[in-house]
C-alpha cells in the first residue's frame, strides 16, 4: 500500500462508539453514527454497528447506498434534494425535513415504491441552519403531512454549533420536547423520535442535564475523535487517534527561513508572510492542499513545525526534532474532523484498516 494514507484503528473506534453508545444509552438515547466523514466507507461503518449504534446516518445519499447490506435503519441528514427523491426512499429509511413540497415528492416516490418513508421534521432553536423557525408552522406542516400516503412523520428534530455555533442547553433543547407534547395533544400522535443534535449536545448527558424526552442524538466527531463539539473537551476514555495519515518525505534540505526576492501572491492567491528563523532543516512531503487543509493536521513528533504547503507539497521544519530523518522516511499525523473528512474523499489518500 502506497502513500499518502490514512490508517483506520477500527479496534479503538470501535472502543470509542461502546463507551459513547453506553453512555448515551444509559440515559434512553439511542445513537445514529454519522458515516460522512469517512464517505461512508463499509469497512469502517462496520465498526459502528459492532460499537453497539442504533442507526446509519450520511448526509449523502451516494455514501448511503454503500451501506446498504447493513441491517439497521438509514438515516438522510442533509436536507433532501427533490431531484434525488427516488433514491432517497429507496436507500434510506428516514430523512430530516424542512420543505413541504419536497416531503409531497418523497411521498409520490414511497407510494410508487410502495414503501412509507419515514420523515423527521427538523426545527431551528436559533443556529439558523434548517428547519422550521415560526413554531406556528411547524404545526401547519404537521396537519399537511398527516394527509399524505407513503409517509410517517417519525419525530422531530434540530441542529445546533454547526452553524451558529449555538450551544445546546436545556432551555432551547428543552423546547422539541414542548413542540413534541403540543403535536401529540393536538393530534394524538406519539413521536418515535426526538432528535437533540449532535455530538454538540453530549455535554448535556455527561453533565446529567439532558431534557427528559430527548432520545436520539447523531453523532460522528465525537465517536472518531473523542470530543465534544460544544466546548471541544475530549471525552474520558476514549482514543483521538483511530484516524491518522502517514505520509512520504520526498525532499530534505537546509535552507533560509524567507524566500529571496520579491514576494507576490502564491498559489492559492495569498500574500504570505515569513519568520526569519536562519537556516533550516526543510523537509518536503508528498501531500497537499489538494488533499488536506494544512491546519487540519498535528504531527506526531512534537518538535516538527508545519511551515505551509501548496496543492502537492507539505513543507516542514524538522530542525529541532531528535529524530534523524532522510528521504523516504514516512511521517505521521494526527488528524481532526475536517482533516479526517477531506483525506477520506480526496482519490490520492490510500486507506488501510489496522
Amino acid at each position: 500500500m502506497g502513500y499518502p494514507r490514512v490508517e483506520v484503528d477500527l479496534n479503538k473506534l470501535e472502543h470509542n462508539v461502546k463507551y459513547i453508545v453506553n453512555k448515551c444509552n444509559s440515559k434512553g438515547i439511542k445513537v445514529a453514527g454519522v458515516t460522512k466523514v469517512f464517505c461512508g466507507d463499509p469497512k469502517i461503518a462496520k465498526a459502528y454497528v459492532d460499537g453497539g449504534v442504533s442507526f446509519l446516518a450520511d448526509s449523502r445519499i451516494e455514501n448511503l447506498k454503500k451501506l446498504k447490506d447493513f441491517d439497521i435503519p438509514k438515516i438522510l441528514l442533509r436536507l433532501p434534494m427533490q431531484s434525488e427523491a427516488e433514491d432517497i426512499v429507496e436507500y434510506a429509511d428516514v430523512s430530516l425535513n424542512s420543505e413541504m413540497d419536497t416531503i409531497k415528492i418523497l411521498s409520490k416516490k414511497a407510494v410508487d415504491a410502495g414503501k412509507v418513508h419515514k420523515i423527521i421534521l427538523m426545527i431551528d432553536l436559533g443556529d439558523l441552519r434548517e428547519g422550521y423557525f415560526k413554531e406556528e408552522e411547524i404545526y401547519e406542516a404537521v396537519e399537511e403531512i398527516l394527509k399524505l400516503k407513503g409517509i410517517k412523520l417519525e419525530g422531530i428534530g434540530t441542529n445546533l454549533t454547526c452553524y451558529g455555533g449555538i450551544i445546546p442547553r436545556e432551555d432551547n433543547v428543552g423546547k422539541l420536547i414542548k413542540v413534541a407534547e403540543k403535536i401529540k395533544n393536538n393530534y394524538n400522535i406519539d413521536l418515535e423520535i426526538i432528535s437533540g443534535g449532535n455530538s454538540s449536545s453530549l455535554h448535556l448527558i455527561f453533565n446529567d442535564n439532558m431534557p427528559e424526552g430527548i432520545n436520539q442524538l447523531r453523532l460522528g466527531e465525537s465517536l472518531v475523535l473523542g470530543r465534544e463539539t460544544a466546548f471541544g473537551d475530549r471525552i474520558e476514555d476514549t482514543f483521538d487517534d483511530a484516524f491518522t495519515i502517514v505520509v512520504e518525505a520526498i525532499e530534505l534540505k537546509e535552507k533560509p527561513s524567507i524566500p529571496i526576492g520579491e514576494i507576490g501572491m502564491d498559489a492559492f492567491g495569498n500574500k504570505p508572510t515569513f519568520t526569519d528563523r536562519g537556516i533550516r532543516k526543510r523537509m518536503i512531503c508528498a501531500i497537499g492542499k489538494q488533499d488536506i487543509d494544512l491546519e487540519n493536521i498535528v504531527p506526531i513528533d512534537d518538535d516538527l513545525i508545519i511551515l505551509g504547503g501548496s496543492s502537492d507539497h507539505l513543507i516542514l521544519d524538522v530542525t529541532n526534532s531528535k529524530i534523524d530523518y532522510s528521504v523516504g522516511d514516512k511521517i505521521r499525523f494526527k488528524l481532526d474532523y475536517g482533516g479526517i473528512l477531506s483525506s477520506t474523499t480526496s482519490e490520492y489518500v490510500k486507506r488501510v484498516y489496522i
